[in-house]
């Protein structure tokens, strides 16, 4: 069987994101005890399956509150959009040509604005997982306004365009 983005999906067992690509959580630190966190009580540490496809190329900009570690694993580059509190762009790849200044690891703080998006290769998907400290919590998201982040960062007006949903 030929690895492609259907074939992902079924083995993994995923389902759609609510900003794009599909997941699926794999762990949750439900052995240690709980942190009291803003949003209430949270699990250490969660991790999840993450998958962009070119059905789903975008995973659309949000923020978390928890810190994220991202892991690259398999198919094309993922470019990773970052926006600071204070309105600094920061652009990274994943992927797995290190040579090329791609990484295998990401660490994305908790309340940065990120979004991603599979490039152009042979595959059609790219495959990450990631690591989520304290626990990913939808409640402890928010997707992001077109209107609202353009007014925020009119800076990046192409871009939050590029990266949200109307």
């Amino acid at each position: 069987m030929q690895l492609n983005s259907e074939a992902l999906v079924t083995a993994l067992n995923l389902e759609p994101h609510v900003e794009g690509g599909y997941y699926r959580r794999t762990y949750q630190a439900d052995q240690q005890p709980l942190v009291e966190t803003i949003g209430g009580p949270r699990y250490t540490m969660s991790s999840i399956y993450y998958l962009l496809t070119t059905d789903s190329p975008i995973g659309q900009f949000h923020l978390n509150r928890s810190d994220i570690m991202h892991y690259y694993h398999l198919g094309d580059a993922i470019e990773y959009s970052l926006i600071f509190p204070d309105g600094t762009l920061k652009t990274v790849v994943m992927g797995s040509d290190v040579l090329a200044g791609e990484c295998l690891q990401l660490h994305v703080p908790g309340g940065i604005w990120k979004a991603s998006r599979l490039m152009k290769g042979s595959t059609g998907f790219g495959l990450i997982s990631e690591a989520v400290t304290p626990e990913f919590h939808f409640a402890d998201m928010e997707m992001g306004d077109r209107k609202k982040l353009s007014e925020e960062f009119p800076e990046h007006e192409g871009l939050i365009e590029q990266l949200t949903r109307d």
